[in-house]
């Protein structure tokens, strides 16, 4: 952008997934933003917009509608239409139909490169969103009336003001350690290994969870009829498997699957990232507040990370714009907590519900594989406990925020 001065309403720190996003959900409110990332956008080391795939829940599909921005996602996105779940070497299976549930998609799949270039082109042309990138914030200062940010440019520094400040800057948000809240940690022992593949049949718009011995095996829908995968494996293991050549691999990952799909071939790229649940033990401070990974990371089983931050997204966007309706300073403590106050629920349940799922697919103890079973069977078969299911994983449980609605903030 060619307008940068040095006072805004709002200061964001970090421009990915999230950070972008919420700008430009704010963006309507005529507020003056800054989106603050430390790593260029085309950098091969900007974790935000890789081949990763990410499943984009109901209510993120209705912010993006309500944002102007779902017809260029939706053309580059693959819906889900079911989700199958089942547990290695047992009989149970569970699955949930997008037709049951009276909505054409439980989601879309998307990858985060495309998503990444739909937000970007947008921010490049919203006049009152200023980007610096690539900068980071070295130190801020919390005041009464204003927040401080020095930032770090090739340049030297550069001192900016606001009324509110955001660390979107993710699990190890450096924003969020200089607001002096602290975090608390858990490690899974597991890493993540990412790619995708070909399969022999076509998924035909279907999800697939299944659980292993070592961690959750989630295979998607992505673009041109290839299948993203997330593999759970131990840590111990990790090294190991993202070394094999490709046939081993994909014998390996075909063991584990099954051949539901028929054989694997052509495996791409592979990555791999550490697992770890972290939350921040309260999400606001003095005129600032925490968004998306930057407040809770969650294990990728069931894909609820992103969608999460999103909902974070649209609640602070309803406060704020709230807050401006009543003449209110959008980094007020009223609206600080009622945003803190409004989250807690939400965030809470769904690092519950993530960490009990590895918890009980990952437990070796006798009779546990049974009790699983079980429980699949009795998903499928007691009333209203799928729907209650899918209502949560669409994210359309609890009380949503205009955006996660579908209704644009003005």
């Amino acid at each position: 952008m060619s307008r940068k001065t040095g006072t805004y309403d709002i200061i964001i720190a970090g421009g990915g997934m999230i950070g972008s996003s919420l700008a430009l959900a704010l963006a309507p409110l005529s507020l003056s933003i800054a989106v603050v990332e430390a790593i260029a956008r085309k950098g091969v080391e900007q974790p935000s917009f890789d081949d990763r795939s990410t499943a984009l829940s109901r209510s993120t599909q209705r912010m993006f509608e309500a944002m102007g921005l779902w017809g260029e996602v939706h053309a580059a996105s693959t819906p889900i239409s079911s989700i199958h779940v089942s547990d290695k070497g047992r009989f149970g299976f569970s699955h949930i139909d997008a037709e049951e549930q009276g909505v054409d998609a439980l989601g879309h799949v998307v990858i985060n490169r495309v998503l990444g270039d739909v937000l970007q082109s947008h921010l490049d042309t919203t006049k009152n969103v200023d980007v610096f990138c690539p900068a980071r914030i070295d130190r801020i200062d919390l005041g009464s009336e204003h927040a401080c940010a020095t930032l770090k440019l090739d340049g030297g520094e550069e001192d900016l003001t606001c009324r509110l400040l955001v660390a979107a800057d993710g699990a190890n948000s450096a924003v969020r350690e200089m607001m002096g809240i602290s975090v608390q940690r858990r490690d899974y022992g597991q890493r993540a290994i990412i790619g995708n593949l070909l399969t022999e049949k076509s998924l035909n718009q279907r999800a697939f969870e299944r659980f292993t011995q070592q961690g959750p095996l989630a295979i998607l829908p992505v673009a041109e009829g290839r299948a993203g995968f997330v593999w759970t494996v131990s840590e111990a293991d990790a090294d190991r498997i993202l070394v094999l050549d490709d046939d081993e691999f994909l014998a390996e990952i075909q063991d584990e699957f099954g051949y539901r799909l028929g054989k694997f071939s052509r495996a791409g790229k592979r990555a791999s990232y550490p697992l770890m649940l972290s939350k921040a033990v309260r999400l606001i401070a003095t005129r600032s507040v925490l968004v998306g990974n930057s407040a809770h990371g969650l294990h990728p089983v069931s894909a609820q990370g992103f969608n999460l931050g999103m909902r974070d997204v649209a609640a602070l966007c309803d406060c704020i714009s709230d807050a401006l309706t009543d003449s209110i300073d959008p980094g007020d403590a009223r609206v600080l907590d009622r945003y803190a106050i409004w989250r807690r629920s939400d965030q809470k349940k769904l690092v519950q519900f993530t960490d009990s799922l590895v918890r009980l697919f990952g437990s070796k103890r006798p009779g546990m594989g049974t009790l699983r079973n079980i429980g699949m069977i009795g998903f499928d078969l007691i009333p209203g406990v799928r729907r209650t299911f899918a209502k949560h994983t669409m994210g359309l449980a609890g009380e949503l925020p205009r955006l996660s609605r579908g209704v644009p903030i003005r």
